[in-house]
C-alpha cells in the first residue's frame, strides 16, 4: 500500500507551517520541499489540516471500496459516531440508506464497537491490576507512545479500538464479508493495515466527495425509532469516560486532547507523577469531531458537541462480546541520533548564534528552540537556510554593505516623496553630515521632485537621465523606479562630474586641434599656389625659348 499521507511537491512553498504544527517534527525539509518521514509520523494530520498551500494529500481509498463492491462480496460499513457532527442529518437511518445507495450491503454504527471497548476498560478497572490505564481508541496516540514514550507503553490498554472491535464483530456475524470503516481520522487507514479486521478505511471527506459524484444525498426526513445510545458520546472530549462506570472506584478519570497535551501528560506519567488514573487521550483538540478527515474541520467544535449530545443517550445495544479483545502494541522507536554539545554549538555558530543570548528561539523555522533546529540539521531533517532571523540579518548585512559601499548615491522615497533611506555616497553628493539630516524630510529640500512625481503617476521608470545640479556643481546620471507593491520610489544617481569635465576638456582639445589643422592646411594651400604660380611662369619662358631655338634650326 502507498503512504497514507503524501506530498504535492509543486504546492510546497517553503512556509514551514507544517513543521511548526507537527508535534513530533516528523517532517524533513530538503530541496525546497517538506517531506513526511513515515517512520516517525504519528498520522495526527496536523500538517494536512494546517498546510495553507494544500500541499499534503491523504491517500484516496474510494477506488478500493468500489472494487470490493464490484467483486460481489458483502461489504459492510462501520460509521464512526462523529458522523452526526459532520453530516446534515439527525439520525443514522439516513446515513445507512445513503450508503446502501452507493452499493454497501449494510451499515452499522462504530459506537457498537465503542460499547464493547468501554466494557473492557470497566473490566480492567474492576480487576485492580493496573495502576494507570491509557485509553487505546486513538491510533495516533497509540503510535505516539510506541515511538516516543516507551516508558508509558506498559500503561497503554492492550485493547482493540472501537473500529477494530466493531469490524471484528461484524465479520464474526457475517463470515466472508468485507468491512469498511468511515470516520474523521486518517491514522485509521494505517491501523487497519497493521491489525486487520478492517479491509478499507475512508474519511468523511472521501465519502462526501463520492456521494457528490454519485448524486447521493441524505434524506433529512428519514426517521429512526431507536433511543439514544451512550456509546455515541465517544467522539467528544471525555466521551469515553462518559460511557464507563466511574462511580465507586478508587480511580481518577482524566481526559486529555491535543497531541501536545498528551505529550505533557505522558511525561508526567514517565516521571511517576500520576497514579491510579484512567486517562482518555485524543490526538485531536476537541476529540474526533475535530478530526483531520472532516471536510469542515474549521467549523464550530461546540456545535458538533451539541449535535452529539442530542444524538446520544443512556441506552445500550444488545451485543455479544467478541472472544478476544487483545491488541498487541509493541515499542517501535525512531532511533534518531542525538549530537553532542560541541556539534550543536558548531551548527549554531553557522547561523550566527555563537552565544546563548543570540538564540532567539522564535520558532519561525518550525522548531521550538534553536538547539532543536540544530539537532534537526544534524539528523538531516532541516537545513541552515530555515533560520529566518539569520537569513534576514545576513540579507540586511549584505544589502547594507553593498548600499553603503557603492560609489553611487542611493535614496528611497515614500509616495509623499519624503526620504526614507539614504546612503553615504548620497550624503556626500548633497553635502549632508549624515542620513539624519534628511531622512523623514521632503526630497524637495535637495532636488526638484518633478521626475519622481512623473514616475509615480505614469509608472514608467526613468533610465540613465543626465542632470546638472547647479546648487552642488555636479553632473549626475539618474535612474528612478517606482515599486507598486511596497509603495516606494527608488533612485540611483551616478556622479559623472569628472566624466563631463573630461569630456569638456576633450571637446576643447578637439576644437583647438581642428583650428590648428585648418591653419596648417590654409598655409600649405598658399605655398602650393605660390609654387604653382612660379612653375607656370618658368614653363612659359622655357616654351618661348625652345620655340625660338626650333625656328632657328629650321632656318
Amino acid at each position: 500500500m502507498s503512504k497514507v499521507l503524501q506530498l504535492k511537491k509543486a504546492n510546497c512553498k517553503n512556509c514551514y507551517k507544517c513543521i511548526r504544527n507537527c508535534p513530533v517534527k516528523s517532517i524533513k525539509f530538503s530541496d525546497g520541499q517538506a517531506n513526511i518521514i513515515s517512520d516517525e509520523c504519528i498520522l495526527c494530520g496536523r500538517c494536512f489540516v494546517t498546510c495553507p498551500q494544500d500541499a499534503k494529500q491523504v491517500r484516496n481509498d474510494v477506488p478500493a471500496v468500489k472494487e470490493l463492491i464490484a467483486s460481489g462480496r458483502t461489504v459492510l460499513a462501520s460509521v464512526a459516531p462523529s458522523f452526526i457532527a459532520e453530516f446534515k442529518t439527525k439520525n443514522f437511518a439516513a446515513m445507512r440508506t445513503a450508503l446502501q445507495a452507493l452499493g454497501f450491503s449494510d451499515a452499522q454504527e462504530t459506537a457498537i464497537g465503542a460499547q464493547i471497548v468501554s466494557a473492557e476498560y470497566d473490566r480492567m478497572i474492576a480487576s485492580h491490576e493496573h495502576d494507570i490505564i491509557i485509553s487505546s481508541c486513538c491510533h495516533s496516540v497509540n503510535t505516539l507512545i510506541q515511538k516516543y514514550h516507551p516508558l508509558a507503553l506498559p500503561y497503554l490498554a492492550p485493547v482493540l479500538s472501537p473500529m477494530l472491535a466493531h469490524c471484528k464483530l461484524m465479520k464474526e456475524q457475517n463470515p466472508g464479508a468485507a468491512c469498511v470503516f468511515i470516520g474523521p481520522c486518517i491514522s485509521k487507514k494505517e491501523e487497519a493495515e497493521l491489525y486487520g479486521y478492517c479491509d478499507v478505511v475512508l474519511t468523511f471527506e472521501e465519502l462526501e466527495a463520492w456521494m457528490e459524484t454519485a448524486g447521493v444525498t441524505l434524506d433529512a426526513s428519514e426517521a429512526e425509532d431507536q433511543a439514544g445510545k451512550k456509546a455515541r458520546f465517544y467522539p467528544i472530549k471525555g466521551g469515553v469516560i462518559k460511557t464507563m462506570h466511574t462511580q465507586d472506584t478508587d480511580y481518577t478519570f482524566l481526559s486529555v486532547d491535543g497531541v501536545q497535551n498528551c505529550i505533557a501528560a505522558l511525561k508526567e506519567i514517565e516521571a511517576g507523577s500520576l497514579h491510579h488514573c484512567f486517562i482518555e487521550m485524543n490526538a485531536c483538540e476537541g476529540a474526533c469531531i475535530n478530526g483531520p478527515g472532516i471536510r469542515h474541520h474549521h467549523a464550530s467544535v461546540l456545535g458538533g458537541e451539541v449535535k452529539v449530545f442530542a444524538f446520544a443517550g443512556d441506552d445500550q445495544w444488545q451485543v455479544a462480546m467478541p472472544i478476544d479483545m487483545a491488541k498487541h502494541m509493541p515499542y517501535i522507536g525512531t532511533h534518531d541520533q542525538i549530537p553532542g554539545e560541541a556539534t550543536i554549538r558548531e551548527i549554531l555558530s553557522k547561523i550566527g548564534k555563537t552565544s546563548p543570548e543570540q538564540e532567539l528561539n522564535c520558532g519561525s523555522c518550525g522548531y521550538p528552540t534553536c538547539r532543536d533546529k540544530a539537532i534537526a540539521v544534524y539528523q538531516g531533517k532541516a537545513d541552515l537556510t530555515m533560520c529566518l532571523p539569520f537569513l534576514k540579518e545576513r540579507a540586511e548585512t549584505f544589502s547594507g554593505y553593498v548600499i553603503n559601499n557603492t560609489p553611487n548615491a542611493i535614496f528611497v522615497l515614500d509616495e509623499n516623496l519624503c526620504v526614507q533611506q539614504i546612503n553615504k555616497a548620497a550624503c556626500t553628493l548633497f553635502n549632508l553630515k549624515g542620513p539624519a539630516d534628511i531622512v523623514g524630510s521632503p526630497i524637495v529640500r535637495l532636488l526638484n521632485p518633478a521626475d519622481y512625481l512623473a514616475v509615480i503617476t505614469s509608472g514608467v521608470p526613468v533610465r540613465d537621465k543626465k542632470h546638472y545640479l547647479a546648487e552642488y556643481n555636479k553632473y549626475v546620471e539618474e535612474s528612478i523606479v517606482y515599486d507598486h507593491e511596497y509603495h516606494i520610489v527608488f533612485s540611483i544617481m551616478r556622479d559623472i562630474t569628472d566624466e563631463e569635465q573630461r569630456q569638456a576638456e576633450r571637446s576643447e582639445l578637439f576644437a583647438k586641434t581642428a583650428a590648428v589643422t585648418d591653419e596648417v592646411i590654409e598655409k600649405q594651400m598658399r605655398v602650393v599656389q605660390e609654387i604653382a604660380s612660379l612653375l607656370g611662369e618658368t614653363t612659359a619662358e622655357t616654351k618661348v625659348a625652345l620655340t625660338q631655338l626650333k625656328n632657328a634650326i629650321d632656318h
